[in-house]
């Protein structure tokens, strides 16, 4: 009689082998091209105290991962081109000593050797020229415009592939006289910044080496041609990428309906900052009116102060992260430029106001000294230290040549003193100097629907022109976000504005 702890391992063993049968049947009844994962959301939940809250496990297919993932990218690249106006394509670099840029470099120089014996050995063969002949040919036909009908009768007719095949046949195929021809073609299609390139061609007279350059050539029009098309079709494109990234957005929002905690708690903390300004100014005046616009134009300008390092940036403007880490770089140092200047007219009086030159020179020092004011060795201290010493020479000079009585040695202190002081967040001038460049920020994103700018604020006026560039691009980086976003945040908005003075807005 079997022992009992064996009648145990013998079952084990049977309902082991009966599950092994049933996965195995449960295997060949799934599809053979799915292969699923799970994917755990790892974000946290906001709304629960900022504690994170595991999200239910789904499961997806790889194929539904890698269509996601190609739905993001496109999105990304959309966005690049609508909101930086300086997008352009660029010729494609492969990176010096790589693999890929061997062996294409191994395979170019193979084919064009093979051409130049092919042409050299008698009698003549032509079959890679003619192959470069047809790709040229459909090159120069891509980069003409509807009307552009004749153009394009003579291509089809002086690059006819079948009869460029019987001249070769015949051995009377002259292709130097086509390279000519080719090059005639495309200085009339090149954009205006190719027209040396073109008189390049024109002097080169060796068959081999001439197609070669007209290869690199027509590849460097295609980018421009890229380019062109951008440029023309940006205007025309902004209802359709909208409209395209709010339907990728969604679509991602509906596998993943935590995709937006990071926005509502964005939105929350801003609707709390401003409840409670307004407690504080209650007594002195009527408190500000908590419309959704308002609430939304003061989120924003939360972003440029935003401390990357500890808090989730808000999903709906992830793709614009480092676009709002360099624009609050450049605010930063025009609150200094400014603060410094600022320092300097006020403590020097009148003589220097109205100098001609001065101010472009004042403004050059200091930027200079802070062009790598956000590199991590730089020492902001240091640097207003060196500021003004140099401020004080280039002052005192200026008072010189222009008959006034030279910088006395107690007002080169102060300004020093002043000047160093800057570097303390809390330093009266900078605080100041802060306030009046972001209310220039927030007052532009108010009057972008006026097409009017607001006016300046006092003490800006030397840093205007820096000033008002940052303001156009923001706006118009906040703008272009709204369009595509807008139903999220309405509803958003709606519900913590509803919520009047409840714990969950209130607190």
């Amino acid at each position: 009689m079997p022992k009992e702890a064996d009648h145990l391992e013998g079952g084990g063993d049977k309902e082991s082998k009966k599950e092994e049968r049933r996965q195995e049947e449960r295997r060949q009844d799934a599809p053979e091209a799915t292969v699923s994962k799970s994917v755990r959301a790892s974000s946290s939940s906001p709304r629960r105290g900022n504690t994170p809250q595991a999200s239910p496990p789904s499961f997806v297919s790889v194929e539904e991962l890698m269509k996601t993932a190609k739905g993001i990218t496109n999105m990304a690249l959309a966005h690049e081109i609508m909101v930086n106006q300086a997008f352009q394509v660029k010729p494609v670099e492969l990176p010096e000593g790589s693999l890929e840029r061997q062996v294409k470099e191994i395979m170019h120089k193979a084919f064009w050797d093979c051409m130049e014996a092919q042409l050299t050995e008698e009698p003549q063969t032509y079959g890679h020229s003619i192959k470069l002949l047809a790709e040229i040919r459909e090159t120069l036909l891509s980069f003409l415009l509807p009307g552009h009908g004749r153009l394009r009768s003579r291509i089809e007719e002086v690059l006819d592939v079948a009869l460029i095949q019987q001249q070769a046949e015949n051995g009377a195929l002259d292709i130097g006289k086509l390279s000519q021809f080719i090059v005639e073609m495309m200085g009339s299609l090149c954009a205006p910044c190719r027209d040396e390139d073109i008189s390049k061609l024109k002097e080169v007279t060796d068959i081999v080496p001439l197609l070669k350059a007209i290869f690199s050539v027509l590849d460097l029009m295609k980018v421009d041609m890229a380019n062109f098309a951008l440029t023309s079709l940006r205007p025309h494109l902004m209802q359709q990428s909208v409209e395209y990234e709010r339907s990728k957005f969604q679509g991602f929002l509906d596998k993943h309906p935590n995709a937006l905690d990071y926005t509502e708690k964005w939105l929350e903390d801003t609707v709390r900052c401003l409840r409670e300004d307004a407690s504080c100014a209650a007594a002195s005046s009527d408190p500000p009116s908590l419309l959704p616009v308002n609430v939304h134009n003061h989120a924003y300008l939360r972003l440029l102060t935003w401390d990357h390092s500890s808090d989730p940036f808000p999903e709906t403007v992830l793709m614009d992260q480092v676009r709002f880490q360099e624009m609050h770089r450049e605010e930063e140092q025009l609150i200094v430029l400014s603060s410094v200047l600022l320092i300097v007219y006020t403590t020097t009086g009148e003589a220097i106001s109205g100098l001609p030159g001065l101010l472009g020179t004042l403004k050059n020092i200091v930027n200079v000294m802070l062009a790598d004011m956000h590199t991590p060795s730089f020492s902001v201290k240091e640097a207003l230290a060196t500021i003004g010493e140099k401020l004080c020479v280039e002052l005192s000079q200026c008072l010189t040549q222009h008959g006034y009585s030279p910088f006395p040695a107690d007002r080169k202190s102060t300004l020093r003193g002043q000047i160093s002081a800057v570097v303390q967040p809390d330093n009266t001038v900078r605080k100041l100097m802060e306030s009046r460049v972001r209310n220039y920020l927030l007052a532009s994103l108010e009057s972008s629907q006026h097409k009017t700018p607001p006016p300046l604020p006092g003490g800006l006026a030397p840093v205007g022109r820096e000033v008002k560039e940052l303001a156009v691009r923001f706006s118009r980086l906040i703008n272009f976000n709204k369009l595509v976003f807008s139903p999220f945040y309405q509803k958003i908005l709606q519900k913590l504005l509803t919520a009047g003075e409840s714990p969950s807005a209130g607190t």
